[in-house]
């Protein structure tokens, strides 16, 4: 007696118009998505997901997604008054050089500065 198997679930090759790789992109990439999940959910693997990402990203116009510049919107830098004034350390080195640090000043040139007055 012969045996014949038959395979269910989504179709091997399957194809998708550039509007639904859009839509799977948006959804896998939106904050907090996580791949997996929307890899399940639309029936496609996460590692297509990832190919069609880097297609995306890569400029190839088969890949589905629109990629171009972003506008950069320019901030007025803040204030430096708003900035405390007082010193958050005063250090006091034997040879009677005195360093202010400020609150806001970073690791980096606290060190370079104490290492210079050293």
């Amino acid at each position: 007696m012969t045996q014949i198997t038959f395979l269910t679930g989504p179709e091997l090759r399957r194809r998708w118009s550039d509007e639904e790789r859009r839509r799977i992109l948006a959804a896998a990439f939106a904050r907090g998505a996580v791949v997996s999940t929307v890899s399940r959910q639309f029936e496609v693997s996460t590692s297509l997901i990832y190919k069609w990402r880097q297609q995306a990203l890569a400029g190839d116009p088969g890949a589905g997604a629109a990629v171009g510049f972003a506008p950069a919107v320019m901030l007025a830098a803040p204030a430096t008054a708003a900035l405390p004034d007082t010193p958050a350390i005063i250090v006091e080195l034997p040879n009677g050089a005195r360093l202010r640090i400020g609150s806001h000043a970073s690791a980096a040139l606290v060190t370079a500065s104490l290492r210079a007055l050293r």
